[in-house]
């Protein structure tokens, strides 16, 4: 396995490992989150109806979906850093290539296949970040910090959400899709250039992970064990209404709303930026409670109510002829506080995925979860036009109510209580 230089176990250096994995993780999350943000500008520039707009937006999940847990498996195996650097170089070179082949020109409009072929190429490509910087950050963090360092790495995909709600689509509009590829090239590669500089194995292991981990580790690891299934599931299962806002919230605001783009994206960052700020204060309560389980199934819960609550309004706006102003503003609010809810809670659960899979599969189980994600990911926005088509609006947040109904029982495992029990005796033992 190549490796960097060794540090020693008690160095400040974990700090720079994590914010490698943070860059890594919020420079695809630009193009990943990013790109839908200018779905209105796609449909119009590739000339695209709206089931052929979620079909080359669940395209670059579909290649996740399908790369993560290979990914993950050759994380585990070859280490975290050849993977990084591997799979960001690539992605980097892939985003040029749409750059060069897949932007349309007022003169040129490319054909479906050389956008979805990209779209396919830069998630097969990109699902090396998420396994490879979370199984860097698990293994440089002890268990007591581990759901802080976890959740401020995955602030880095709300991180990315604002940052292309903000740039790309100001840079599409301006100066054209070429140019919006070539920036997320760009920040790919001065990703990879820091998880060069900074991401190397540790020269001694942590404190092994508590006791229903190495359980998991003695039964053929997380490909075997049905919690670790079972929470990975709940985990891609919940995050369909998070999807759902990210794909075709723009879209929604737009056509429904009424809102302008300045509006749209000023709400979408405001929710991004919130959702950043949620997931580092859950990462640090649920540290100091040891309560991940309990965590997550509440977010599920109110996530199923928010969203129940703007299928209801939406309902309302489409029955009432002339929808107000004020009934418009109260959608933008709404939606944003929905999207914030239902991603707010990423860094607990890959905490507790990655902690019941023990240290030397966090890896592998991480990219489980990544595959289930990405799965719903690719699903999400190819399914949302045709609820459109059946009901309208008010059946798609609807739906998003029972997909995060569906992920409740999921999200808690028959022995949780029992983990949480072993996972506080192995903190005081190694207090």
């Amino acid at each position: 396995m190549m490796q960097g230089p060794s540090l020693p176990a008690t160095s400040s250096h974990r700090w720079k490992v994590l914010a490698a994995g943070v860059a890594a993780n919020a420079a695809f999350s630009v193009a990943f989150s990013g790109i839908p943000m200018t779905a209105v500008l796609m449909r119009s520039g590739y000339r695209l109806d709206n089931a052929t707009l979620g079909l080359v937006l669940g395209l670059m999940g579909l290649g996740i979906a399908v790369s993560e847990l290979p990914w993950g498996l050759m994380t585990d195996r070859w280490g975290d850093r050849p993977v990084l650097l591997t799979g960001l170089g690539a992605t980097a070179l892939a985003l040029l290539a749409m750059a060069l082949l897949a932007a349309p020109t007022p003169q040129h409009v490319p054909g479906l296949g050389w956008l979805g072929a990209g779209l396919l190429g830069v998630g097969l490509l990109g699902g090396s970040v998420n396994g490879a910087s979370g199984r860097a950050v698990m293994g440089w963090f002890a268990d007591g910090e581990r759901g802080l360092a976890m959740s401020i790495r995955q602030t880095a995909v709300p991180l990315g959400g604002a940052v292309g709600a903000m740039l790309l689509p100001a840079v599409a509009s301006r100066f054209g899709f070429a140019a919006m590829y070539g920036v997320l090239a760009a920040l790919c590669a001065l990703s990879a250039l820091l998880a060069w500089a900074w991401v190397h194995e540790r020269a001694a292991p942590l404190a092994p992970f508590p006791a229903a981990a190495r359980a998991a580790q003695r039964r053929d690891g997380p490909l075997r064990d049905a919690r670790v299934w079972r929470l990975a599931a709940g985990i891609g299962i919940l995050c369909a209404p998070q999807f759902a806002v990210l794909s075709f919230g723009t879209v929604f605001l737009h056509d429904f709303g009424h809102a302008g783009l300045g509006v749209i994206a000023a709400a979408m960052t405001a929710m991004q930026v919130g959702a950043m700020a949620m997931r580092v204060w859950s990462g640090r309560w649920t540290d100091r409670r040891r309560n991940r389980p309990a965590y997550l199934r509440a977010c599920s819960l109110l996530s199923m109510l928010l969203f129940a609550a703007l299928a209801a309004l939406a309902l309302a706006g489409d029955a009432a002829t002339g929808a107000s102003a004020p009934l418009r503003a109260l959608l933008i609010g709404l939606l944003a506080v929905s999207g914030l809810c239902v991603s707010a809670w990423h860094g607990v659960a890959y905490t507790e995925l990655a902690t019941r899979a023990g240290a030397a599969r966090a890896g592998t189980a991480l990219g489980m979860a990544n595959t289930s994600v990405f799965m719903v990911c690719f699903a999400t926005p190819l399914g949302i036009p045709h609820l459109l088509a059946l009901q309208g609006w008010p059946l798609v947040w609807l739906a998003a109510a029972a997909c995060a109904a569906a992920a409740l029982p999921l999200l808690s495992a028959p022995a949780d209580a029992v983990q949480a029990k072993a996972s506080k005796a192995a903190l005081s033992r190694s207090t």
